[in-house]
Protein backbone atom coordinates (compact mmCIF):
# COMPACT_ATOMS: atom_id res chain seq x y z
CA UNK A 1 0.00 0.00 0.00
CA UNK A 2 1.12 3.62 -0.11
CA UNK A 3 0.07 5.40 2.69
CA UNK A 4 0.04 9.57 3.38
CA UNK A 5 0.42 10.66 6.28
CA UNK A 6 0.06 14.49 7.45
CA UNK A 7 3.26 15.43 8.81
CA UNK A 8 2.96 19.04 9.38
CA UNK A 9 2.91 19.01 13.24
CA UNK A 10 6.28 16.56 13.44
CA UNK A 11 7.89 18.82 11.18
CA UNK A 12 7.26 22.26 12.74
CA UNK A 13 6.40 21.57 16.55
CA UNK A 14 9.06 20.58 18.65
CA UNK A 15 7.01 19.16 21.59
CA UNK A 16 3.48 18.11 22.06
CA UNK A 17 1.72 16.62 19.51
CA UNK A 18 4.79 17.69 16.92
CA UNK A 19 7.20 15.07 19.10
CA UNK A 20 4.41 11.82 19.46
CA UNK A 21 3.59 11.70 15.85
CA UNK A 22 7.89 11.79 15.13
CA UNK A 23 7.93 8.89 17.46
CA UNK A 24 5.23 7.26 16.49
CA UNK A 25 6.00 7.61 12.38
CA UNK A 26 9.96 6.85 13.19
CA UNK A 27 9.13 3.80 14.64
CA UNK A 28 6.45 2.80 12.44
CA UNK A 29 8.66 3.55 8.89
CA UNK A 30 11.72 1.28 11.17
CA UNK A 31 9.26 -1.72 11.13
CA UNK A 32 7.58 -1.79 8.14
CA UNK A 33 8.92 -3.47 5.73
CA UNK A 34 6.00 -3.56 2.70
CA UNK A 35 4.24 -0.36 2.73
CA UNK A 36 5.21 3.02 1.04
CA UNK A 37 5.13 6.08 2.19
CA UNK A 38 4.16 9.78 1.52
CA UNK A 39 5.11 12.49 4.30
CA UNK A 40 3.25 15.81 3.59
CA UNK A 41 4.79 18.96 4.93
CA UNK A 42 2.18 21.96 4.45
CA UNK A 43 5.10 25.07 3.66
CA UNK A 44 8.73 25.13 1.17
CA UNK A 45 10.35 25.79 4.82
CA UNK A 46 13.12 22.76 5.34
CA UNK A 47 12.51 20.87 7.51
CA UNK A 48 15.33 20.00 10.24
CA UNK A 49 17.16 17.20 9.79
CA UNK A 50 16.49 16.34 13.81
CA UNK A 51 12.86 16.21 12.55
CA UNK A 52 12.95 13.65 10.14
CA UNK A 53 12.58 9.63 10.03
CA UNK A 54 15.47 7.46 10.22
CA UNK A 55 17.06 7.20 7.06
CA UNK A 56 14.44 5.08 5.39
CA UNK A 57 14.10 4.04 1.24
CA UNK A 58 10.28 3.94 2.35
CA UNK A 59 8.99 7.27 2.67
CA UNK A 60 9.33 10.01 0.44
CA UNK A 61 8.74 13.94 2.00
CA UNK A 62 6.32 16.08 0.07
CA UNK A 63 6.41 20.04 1.09
CA UNK A 64 3.44 21.80 -1.00
CA UNK A 65 4.27 25.11 -2.29
CA UNK A 66 1.52 26.64 -0.14
CA UNK A 67 2.31 27.50 3.40
CA UNK A 68 0.47 25.85 6.26
CA UNK A 69 -1.37 28.72 7.35
CA UNK A 70 -2.91 29.55 4.04
CA UNK A 71 -3.59 25.74 3.76
CA UNK A 72 -5.58 25.86 6.98
CA UNK A 73 -7.65 28.73 5.41
CA UNK A 74 -8.20 27.04 2.36
CA UNK A 75 -9.26 23.52 3.52
CA UNK A 76 -10.48 24.06 6.92
CA UNK A 77 -12.12 28.04 7.10
CA UNK A 78 -13.17 28.00 3.36
CA UNK A 79 -13.56 24.55 3.14
CA UNK A 80 -12.18 24.49 -0.51
CA UNK A 81 -12.32 20.82 -1.96
CA UNK A 82 -8.49 20.66 -2.65
CA UNK A 83 -7.50 17.46 -2.05
CA UNK A 84 -4.43 16.20 -0.83
CA UNK A 85 -3.65 13.86 -3.70
CA UNK A 86 -3.39 16.94 -5.74
CA UNK A 87 0.27 16.95 -3.62
CA UNK A 88 1.00 13.26 -2.64
CA UNK A 89 -0.39 11.56 -5.84
CA UNK A 90 -2.45 8.41 -5.36
CA UNK A 91 -2.90 7.01 -1.56
CA UNK A 92 -4.58 4.00 -0.45
CA UNK A 93 -4.39 5.71 3.21
CA UNK A 94 -4.34 9.14 4.52
CA UNK A 95 -3.46 9.54 8.06
CA UNK A 96 -3.99 12.86 9.56
CA UNK A 97 -2.55 12.79 13.66
CA UNK A 98 -3.16 16.29 14.50
CA UNK A 99 -7.37 16.64 15.01
CA UNK A 100 -8.29 17.69 11.50
CA UNK A 101 -8.42 15.89 8.51
CA UNK A 102 -8.13 17.91 5.00
CA UNK A 103 -10.23 17.00 1.88
CA UNK A 104 -9.37 13.72 0.47
CA UNK A 105 -10.57 12.58 -2.47
CA UNK A 106 -10.64 8.38 -2.46
CA UNK A 107 -7.67 7.14 0.13
CA UNK A 108 -9.26 5.62 3.37
CA UNK A 109 -9.39 8.34 6.02
CA UNK A 110 -7.85 7.83 9.50
CA UNK A 111 -7.77 10.96 12.10
CA UNK A 112 -5.97 10.83 15.57
CA UNK A 113 -8.03 12.60 18.12
CA UNK A 114 -5.38 13.34 21.38
CA UNK A 115 -7.89 15.19 23.58
CA UNK A 116 -10.95 17.21 23.68
CA UNK A 117 -10.09 19.48 26.06
CA UNK A 118 -11.83 22.28 24.64
CA UNK A 119 -15.01 20.59 25.05
CA UNK A 120 -14.33 19.05 28.50
CA UNK A 121 -12.77 22.29 30.21
CA UNK A 122 -13.81 25.02 27.56
CA UNK A 123 -12.51 27.57 30.24
CA UNK A 124 -9.14 26.50 29.65
CA UNK A 125 -8.84 26.84 26.16
CA UNK A 126 -8.09 30.46 23.77
CA UNK A 127 -11.05 31.13 22.93
CA UNK A 128 -10.75 31.49 19.35
CA UNK A 129 -8.70 28.24 19.23
CA UNK A 130 -12.02 26.98 21.12
CA UNK A 131 -14.22 28.27 18.13
CA UNK A 132 -11.90 27.20 15.39
CA UNK A 133 -11.62 23.47 17.04
CA UNK A 134 -15.26 23.61 17.71
CA UNK A 135 -16.17 24.28 14.19
CA UNK A 136 -13.58 21.55 12.81
CA UNK A 137 -12.77 18.68 14.90
CA UNK A 138 -16.11 17.79 14.97
CA UNK A 139 -16.51 18.29 11.02
CA UNK A 140 -13.31 15.79 10.71
CA UNK A 141 -14.06 13.50 12.97
CA UNK A 142 -17.39 12.94 10.96
CA UNK A 143 -15.53 12.64 7.70
CA UNK A 144 -13.13 9.85 9.01
CA UNK A 145 -13.42 6.06 8.40
CA UNK A 146 -11.35 5.41 11.51
CA UNK A 147 -10.07 7.39 14.47
CA UNK A 148 -7.49 6.98 16.96
CA UNK A 149 -6.99 8.08 20.60
CA UNK A 150 -3.60 8.28 22.95
CA UNK A 151 -6.01 7.17 25.78
CA UNK A 152 -9.11 5.77 26.65
CA UNK A 153 -10.00 8.76 28.60
CA UNK A 154 -9.63 10.64 24.61
CA UNK A 155 -12.01 7.81 23.33
CA UNK A 156 -14.58 7.63 25.99
CA UNK A 157 -14.78 11.59 25.14
CA UNK A 158 -15.17 10.72 21.64
CA UNK A 159 -18.19 8.38 22.57
CA UNK A 160 -20.16 10.46 24.85
CA UNK A 161 -19.74 13.81 23.61
CA UNK A 162 -19.24 13.73 19.52
CA UNK A 163 -21.28 10.67 19.76
CA UNK A 164 -18.88 7.84 17.72
CA UNK A 165 -19.68 4.72 17.50
CA UNK A 166 -17.34 3.02 20.08
CA UNK A 167 -16.04 0.45 16.93
CA UNK A 168 -14.98 3.31 14.89
CA UNK A 169 -12.41 4.59 17.68
CA UNK A 170 -9.61 2.46 18.67
CA UNK A 171 -6.57 3.12 21.33
CA UNK A 172 -3.10 4.03 20.77
CA UNK A 173 -0.77 4.45 24.01
CA UNK A 174 2.10 6.48 22.99
CA UNK A 175 6.04 5.35 24.30
CA UNK A 176 9.03 6.55 25.91
CA UNK A 177 12.34 6.67 24.02
CA UNK A 178 15.20 4.73 25.09
CA UNK A 179 17.18 7.85 26.33
CA UNK A 180 15.01 8.25 28.36
CA UNK A 181 16.65 6.50 31.43
CA UNK A 182 18.37 6.48 34.53
CA UNK A 183 21.24 8.77 34.26
CA UNK A 184 23.82 7.89 37.00
CA UNK A 185 26.93 10.47 35.80
CA UNK A 186 26.75 13.14 39.11
CA UNK A 187 28.26 15.33 36.84
CA UNK A 188 25.92 15.64 33.92
CA UNK A 189 23.51 16.14 36.87
CA UNK A 190 25.23 18.75 38.82
CA UNK A 191 25.12 20.67 35.46
CA UNK A 192 21.68 20.41 34.78
CA UNK A 193 20.64 21.93 38.48
CA UNK A 194 23.33 24.38 38.03
CA UNK A 195 21.37 25.45 34.50
CA UNK A 196 17.88 25.12 35.44
CA UNK A 197 18.00 25.23 39.21
CA UNK A 198 20.84 27.30 40.34
CA UNK A 199 22.51 24.53 41.46
CA UNK A 200 19.69 23.72 44.24
CA UNK A 201 17.33 20.85 44.71
CA UNK A 202 13.99 21.50 42.27
CA UNK A 203 10.36 20.30 42.32
CA UNK A 204 10.24 20.15 37.97
CA UNK A 205 6.88 20.59 36.00
CA UNK A 206 6.84 20.37 31.91
CA UNK A 207 4.22 21.62 29.83
CA UNK A 208 3.20 24.70 27.68
CA UNK A 209 2.09 27.73 30.21
CA UNK A 210 -1.58 27.48 29.81
CA UNK A 211 -4.34 27.18 31.78
CA UNK A 212 -5.35 23.56 31.46
CA UNK A 213 -1.71 22.89 33.13
CA UNK A 214 -2.85 24.41 36.49
CA UNK A 215 0.50 26.21 37.27
CA UNK A 216 -0.98 29.36 39.65
CA UNK A 217 -2.52 26.25 41.74
CA UNK A 218 0.82 23.97 41.44
CA UNK A 219 2.76 27.33 42.54
CA UNK A 220 0.32 28.13 45.56
CA UNK A 221 1.12 24.19 46.77
CA UNK A 222 4.75 24.89 46.29
CA UNK A 223 5.15 27.67 48.14
CA UNK A 224 2.56 26.69 51.24
CA UNK A 225 4.94 22.83 51.11
CA UNK A 226 7.97 24.89 51.28
CA UNK A 227 6.51 26.80 54.06
CA UNK A 228 5.59 23.93 56.24
CA UNK A 229 8.61 21.98 55.51
CA UNK A 230 11.06 24.21 55.24
CA UNK A 231 11.96 23.00 51.65
CA UNK A 232 15.63 24.44 50.22
CA UNK A 233 13.61 23.49 46.38
CA UNK A 234 13.08 25.84 43.20
CA UNK A 235 10.37 25.10 41.69
CA UNK A 236 11.30 24.62 37.67
CA UNK A 237 8.46 24.90 35.17
CA UNK A 238 9.16 24.11 31.84
CA UNK A 239 7.66 25.15 28.66
CA UNK A 240 6.84 27.77 26.30
CA UNK A 241 4.52 30.52 27.06
CA UNK A 242 0.88 29.33 25.12
CA UNK A 243 -1.91 31.59 26.10
CA UNK A 244 -3.63 32.77 29.11
CA UNK A 245 -0.63 32.44 30.65
CA UNK A 246 -0.65 36.02 32.80
CA UNK A 247 -2.30 34.14 35.93
CA UNK A 248 0.81 31.60 36.27
CA UNK A 249 3.79 34.83 36.68
CA UNK A 250 0.77 36.97 38.84
CA UNK A 251 0.86 33.88 41.15
CA UNK A 252 4.34 33.96 41.53
CA UNK A 253 4.09 37.84 41.97
CA UNK A 254 1.79 37.34 44.83
CA UNK A 255 3.60 35.27 46.69
CA UNK A 256 7.00 36.76 46.63
CA UNK A 257 8.65 34.12 44.90
CA UNK A 258 10.43 35.24 41.83
CA UNK A 259 14.23 33.48 42.74
CA UNK A 260 12.47 30.05 43.81
CA UNK A 261 10.05 29.88 41.11
CA UNK A 262 12.19 29.49 37.89
CA UNK A 263 10.83 29.36 33.88
CA UNK A 264 13.66 28.59 32.10
CA UNK A 265 11.40 27.97 28.06
CA UNK A 266 11.82 25.41 26.01
CA UNK A 267 14.58 22.62 26.83
CA UNK A 268 15.68 20.51 23.78
CA UNK A 269 15.23 16.68 24.06
CA UNK A 270 18.88 16.21 24.71
CA UNK A 271 18.93 18.39 27.78
CA UNK A 272 15.70 16.41 29.09
CA UNK A 273 16.91 12.71 30.51
CA UNK A 274 19.12 14.58 32.48
CA UNK A 275 16.78 17.38 33.76
CA UNK A 276 14.21 14.43 34.89
CA UNK A 277 17.08 12.31 36.57
CA UNK A 278 18.15 15.78 38.62
CA UNK A 279 14.82 16.38 39.59
CA UNK A 280 13.46 15.62 43.17
CA UNK A 281 9.41 14.92 41.36
CA UNK A 282 7.89 15.23 38.57
CA UNK A 283 4.30 17.44 39.04
CA UNK A 284 1.33 17.49 36.55
CA UNK A 285 -1.27 18.77 38.14
CA UNK A 286 -3.10 19.37 34.95
CA UNK A 287 -7.37 20.08 34.64
CA UNK A 288 -7.07 17.62 31.35
CA UNK A 289 -4.43 15.44 29.30
CA UNK A 290 -4.64 13.43 26.23
CA UNK A 291 -1.87 11.32 27.15
CA UNK A 292 0.76 12.72 29.64
CA UNK A 293 4.11 12.00 28.02
CA UNK A 294 6.31 13.84 30.32
CA UNK A 295 5.03 11.97 33.23
CA UNK A 296 5.98 8.90 31.64
CA UNK A 297 9.32 10.10 30.73
CA UNK A 298 10.07 11.04 34.06
CA UNK A 299 8.84 7.73 35.12
CA UNK A 300 11.34 5.78 32.66
CA UNK A 301 14.00 7.61 34.36
CA UNK A 302 13.39 6.93 38.20
CA UNK A 303 11.99 10.16 38.56
CA UNK A 304 8.96 10.00 41.35
CA UNK A 305 6.00 11.78 39.88
CA UNK A 306 2.46 13.64 41.15
CA UNK A 307 -0.21 13.69 39.25
CA UNK A 308 -3.67 14.84 38.80
CA UNK A 309 -6.55 12.01 39.20
CA UNK A 310 -7.92 13.51 35.63
CA UNK A 311 -8.57 12.22 32.55
CA UNK A 312 -5.77 10.13 31.16
CA UNK A 313 -3.20 10.30 33.85
CA UNK A 314 -4.48 7.43 35.85
CA UNK A 315 -3.92 5.47 32.41
CA UNK A 316 -0.77 6.38 31.81
CA UNK A 317 0.82 6.22 35.68
CA UNK A 318 -1.19 3.18 37.42
CA UNK A 319 0.03 2.79 40.23
CA UNK A 320 3.55 4.04 40.18
CA UNK A 321 2.70 7.85 41.19
CA UNK A 322 0.73 9.98 43.52
CA UNK A 323 -2.37 10.92 42.35
CA UNK A 324 -4.39 13.84 42.91
CA UNK A 325 -7.28 16.41 42.92
CA UNK A 326 -5.94 19.05 40.41
CA UNK A 327 -8.14 21.75 42.73
CA UNK A 328 -7.04 20.86 46.17
CA UNK A 329 -3.98 22.87 46.60
CA UNK A 330 -3.70 21.72 50.34
CA UNK A 331 -3.70 18.13 49.15
CA UNK A 332 -0.81 18.78 46.38
CA UNK A 333 1.04 20.81 48.92
CA UNK A 334 0.89 17.36 51.04
CA UNK A 335 1.86 15.11 48.37
CA UNK A 336 4.60 17.26 47.59
CA UNK A 337 6.08 17.16 51.09
CA UNK A 338 5.71 13.38 51.65
CA UNK A 339 7.12 12.59 48.14
CA UNK A 340 10.23 14.89 48.56
CA UNK A 341 10.44 14.18 52.50
CA UNK A 342 10.25 10.60 52.74
CA UNK A 343 12.96 8.56 50.92
CA UNK A 344 11.28 4.61 51.53
CA UNK A 345 8.20 6.03 49.88
CA UNK A 346 10.95 7.46 46.82
CA UNK A 347 12.63 4.48 46.49
CA UNK A 348 9.08 2.81 45.99
CA UNK A 349 7.69 5.14 43.74
CA UNK A 350 11.29 5.10 41.41
CA UNK A 351 10.93 1.12 41.18
CA UNK A 352 7.17 1.21 40.35
CA UNK A 353 7.57 3.75 37.87
CA UNK A 354 10.28 2.19 35.74
CA UNK A 355 8.77 -1.02 36.05
CA UNK A 356 5.38 0.64 34.21
CA UNK A 357 7.07 2.95 32.22
CA UNK A 358 8.26 -0.50 30.55
CA UNK A 359 5.18 -1.05 29.56
CA UNK A 360 4.93 1.75 26.67
CA UNK A 361 7.22 1.67 23.92
CA UNK A 362 6.89 3.25 20.90
CA UNK A 363 7.54 -0.23 19.04
CA UNK A 364 4.72 -1.46 20.12
CA UNK A 365 2.48 1.48 19.11
CA UNK A 366 3.95 1.45 16.14
CA UNK A 367 3.08 -2.59 15.57
CA UNK A 368 -0.71 -1.29 16.26
CA UNK A 369 -0.58 1.29 13.85
CA UNK A 370 0.65 -0.47 11.51
CA UNK A 371 -2.38 -3.36 12.31
CA UNK A 372 -4.69 -0.47 11.84
CA UNK A 373 -3.44 0.17 8.47
CA UNK A 374 -3.73 -3.43 7.47
CA UNK A 375 -6.97 -3.42 8.23
CA UNK A 376 -8.41 -0.76 6.58
CA UNK A 377 -6.04 -1.36 3.81
CA UNK A 378 -7.95 -4.93 3.42
CA UNK A 379 -11.37 -3.46 4.00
Amino acid sequence: MRIGIDYTSAARQSAGIGRFTRELIRAALALDEDNDYRLLVAGRQPVAEAHLPRASRRYRLVQTPISERNLVRLWHRLQIPLPVEVFLGRVDIFHSPDFVLPPVARAVKVLTIHDLSFLRVPECADPRLRWYLGQVVPRSVGRADFLLADSESTRRDLVELLGVPPDRVQVIYGGVDAMFAPVEDAEALRRAREKYARGRPFILAVGTLEPRKNYPTLIRAFARARQAARLPHALVIVGRKGWVYEPIFAAVDDLGLHDEVLFPGFVPDEELPALYNAADVLVTPSFYEGFGLPALEAMACGTPVIVSDVSSLPEVVGEAGVRIDPRDEAGLAEAIVRVVGDSALRAGLREAGLRRAREFTWDRAARELLGVYARLGRG
